[in-house]
């Protein structure tokens, strides 16, 4: 079992889990609504397109919701709302999430997110994460989403823009969170990171010296040389214990 202060989950295909998500039926949907079915399959042959481009859905979902509008939508921001409203409603929490969260808390350990959302549409404040966490009911449990738009503080919404550019696959991130964590009297080998991606999430952060965690609950990337491998976050509660009481 590991004994740390701070914890950073990742968001997409981890923290949040898109099992139950159906893009052709999600933008049927929308497009039936704008009062544009005949623009269905066409649609969706964009976005297989843009899927094509970046591999995975999650990699547009977090860092290229512009080109959904722009270029899969057709810059129609009627249609990008309905996107965003009923993917909220379809995108559930990873399998025994809350009871780990519950778990982390109790143990008086910092929860945050650590996320490559690099793009958002509207007010930074208003992005994917915290509408997620909030239809969730989870805002409670976390203290700062930090990704390469800048670092948000969830109890008052105040943006530092220190992380502005950095991101998780570079290391930058990463670097600028050992510097955060030790104004806070926290080393890297009292910080974990959870994630499913190798590249992003394990890899560069357990160079740095940080605790990996690999959640491989919706997929496994295979092998990662994180440090523990878990595919239900309840499987945290035995991995995981509070160091000392933190005051962050």
């Amino acid at each position: 079992m590991i004994e740390v202060k701070w914890c950073g989950f990742d968001f997409g295909q981890c923290l949040m889990e898109p099992t139950n998500l159906r893009n052709p039926l999600l933008f049927g949907d929308i497009l039936k609504k704008t009062g544009k079915p005949e623009q269905i399959s066409r649609t969706i042959r964009k976005y297989r397109i843009l899927k094509e481009k970046y591999v995975e859905y999650g990699i547009i979902k977090e860092g290229h919701r512009d080109e959904i509008l722009n270029y899969v939508l057709d810059g129609e921001q009627e249609a990008m709302d309905l996107f965003n409203i009923m993917e909220k409603e379809l995108l559930g929490p990873g399998k025994g999430l809350e009871e780990a969260l519950i778990y982390l808390k109790s143990e008086q350990i910092d929860i945050n997110v650590v996320s490559e959302l690099k793009k958002t549409l509207g007010a930074m404040t208003a992005n994917i994460i915290s509408m997620f966490l909030k239809k969730n009911n989870l805002t409670s449990y976390f203290n700062e989403l930090i990704t390469p738009q800048g670092k948000i503080n969830v109890k008052d919404n105040n943006i530092d823009l220190g992380y502005m550019g950095l991101t998780k696959q570079a290391g930058t991130i990463y670097d600028k969170l050992k510097e955060d964590l030790k104004q806070k009297g926290i080393l890297p080998s009292e910080a974990v990171i959870i994630g499913d991606k190798p590249a992003t999430d394990i890899i560069p952060a357990k160079e740095r010296g940080f605790y990996t965690i690999q959640y491989t609950g919706y997929i496994d990337y295979g092998p990662s040389g994180a440090h523990y491998k878990v595919s239900n976050f309840l499987e945290l509660t035995r991995l995981i214990k509070g160091k000392v009481k933190y005051y962050g």
